[in-house]
């Protein structure tokens, strides 16, 4: 068989990115994917539960739509549809992804793969088994969801996002136990389409490792929207019924027990690496297996990650790693950057990934976007710090279209004027971000995004209004 300069085993928005790259800079890539094109993110995460969250948005909307002046009679939805939508998403994109990798001559094997040597791989498909020769690894193989004791998923009444992500029908009643990000997009999912929705979180606020505004400001939207917030609490076991869970809980500082029953259990507690077995309800993940880092002589660290040097290389040479499999944020886009940087270094170019420049967003509704260090961070640091928040109620566009939720924060040095981070919490929160991550990556501070002009009327007024806010010079609050 023919060998290649590089070999990627997972096919995300690492894997396949990094391969396009490779093949840019001249290699003879191979790509391993034991599932469809694209990895989690394309397929079960990133674009589904978007698609999912704008088919919520909307029926919002439509429920609202007499604050707009516009009424209907019998409004209904049919949530299969819902996720039909939203696998044709993920379908059109896969299709796109094969379409890149034989643009750029990448050679796809579809099965399993498994380390042989740091000079071999073995790919187990349907129906044969073959080994390819290459001088380079590329680990991309992600991450899967975490479940507790006692939260064994049966893909009925208990779930991860896995499953919930093409589960056709809405529960009547749902305890989502984690308040992160999949928790909450999940939480407003359910309870826009009308399930009475728990939302169990230990920490004494959502979105753990938030700015604590942001998790405020989401928790009094969530409350407003009829959802009960459980912070400080931790589960500790369930009952199964027949259609019915009973999900016992405890209070953190006084332990005082209580039972929530829910027609579904949506366990969202976090997320640990594809290293070795890693295997979830989904029968493909059943068949992974050990990818051969043991024999390969690849390390993991305390919590399961790979451990990496300053190449993305691992403890064994020629073998390197990127993504979720090397730890977090686990991030598509932070792992897109990674695949870039490693394959460059590979090729003896200078690459670098700014890890304090990668957004992290939740789409729910309010949306929310956050880059940097939160204030509670600058505090810890000890920096002479200002800060500028300027409420999307106070913004013409906000105003006029009925987005008045959140607001946008900057937090920028006294003394040298860097934006140290950014918080935003509204509709569009997720894209008005990227003005700021460019900012950043210019090392502008306030004062530049403050006296760009910004097209009246938009909601990105609100980024140079928290600009403004930050100089002392705010105008419109």
């Amino acid at each position: 068989m023919e060998k290649f300069d590089l070999t990627v085993i997972g096919s995300g928005p690492g894997g396949y990115i990094g391969a396009i790259r490779a093949a840019q800079l001249g290699m003879k890539v191979a790509i391993i994917e034991r599932d469809k094109p694209g990895g989690v993110c394309l397929n079960w995460g990133c674009i589904p539960s978007k698609s999912i969250l704008k088919c919520a948005e909307v029926y919002e909307y439509f429920k609202h739509s007499s604050e707009y002046g516009i009424t209907h009679k019998g409004l209904s939805y049919d949530f299969s549809k819902v996720i039909d939508k939203s696998r044709g998403a993920s379908a059109k994109l896969t299709k796109g992804v094969e379409y890149l990798l034989n643009k750029n001559e990448i050679t796809l094997f579809n099965g399993i793969g498994k380390i042989i040597t740091n000079g071999k791989v073995g790919v187990t498909g349907e129906n044969d088994q073959v080994e390819v020769d290459t001088e380079r690894i590329l680990i991309a193989t992600g991450s899967v969801p975490v479940t507790l004791p006692g939260l064994e998923v049966d893909g009925k009444l208990v779930m991860t996002s896995d499953e919930a992500i093409f589960h056709p029908e809405v529960p009547p009643s749902v305890v989502v136990i984690g308040g992160g990000y999949i928790g909450a997009e999940f939480a407003y999912v359910y309870n826009s389409f009308g399930s009475k929705v728990t939302i169990v979180e230990m920490m004494d606020h959502l979105l753990p490792g938030a700015d604590r505004d942001v998790a405020r400001e989401l928790e009094k939207a969530f409350k407003k929207s009829g959802m009960t917030i459980m912070t400080g609490t931790k589960y500790k076991n369930i009952n199964k019924k027949r259609k019915i869970v009973d999900v016992i809980l405890e209070d953190i500082k006084n332990g005082s027990e209580s039972t929530v029953s829910a027609s579904m259990v949506l366990v969202a507690v976090g997320r640990r690496p594809v290293a070795n077995d890693a295997p979830t309800s989904l029968s493909f993940y059943k068949k992974t297996g050990d990818i051969g880092l043991s024999d390969a002589r690849v390390e993991l660290d305390e919590r399961g990650f790979i451990k990496t040097d300053g190449s993305y290389m691992t403890t064994s040479s020629n073998i390197y790693a990127i993504g979720d499999v090397i730890g977090p944020p686990l991030l598509a886009h932070k792992a897109s950057e990674e695949g870039v940087a490693a394959v460059e270094m590979m090729s003896g170019l200078k690459s670098k990934v700014h890890y304090g420049n990668i957004p992290g967003c939740v789409y729910c509704q309010p949306e929310i976007a956050m880059l940097g260090m939160t204030e509670e961070e600058v505090k810890e640091k000890g920096y002479e710090y200002s800060v500028g928040k300027f409420p999307f109620k106070a913004a013409g566009k906000a105003v006029g279209t009925g987005e008045t939720d959140g607001f946008v924060k900057i937090i920028s040095d006294k003394k040298t004027g860097e934006i140290l981070g950014s918080h935003i919490i509204g509709h569009g929160a997720t894209e008005l971000i990227a003005e700021v991550a460019v900012g950043r990556t210019l090392e502008t501070t306030p004062y530049e995004i403050a006296v760009t002009s910004h097209a009246h009327p938009t909601l990105s007024e609100a980024v140079m209004e928290a600009a403004l806010a930050a100089m002392g010079r705010a105008r419109n609050i």
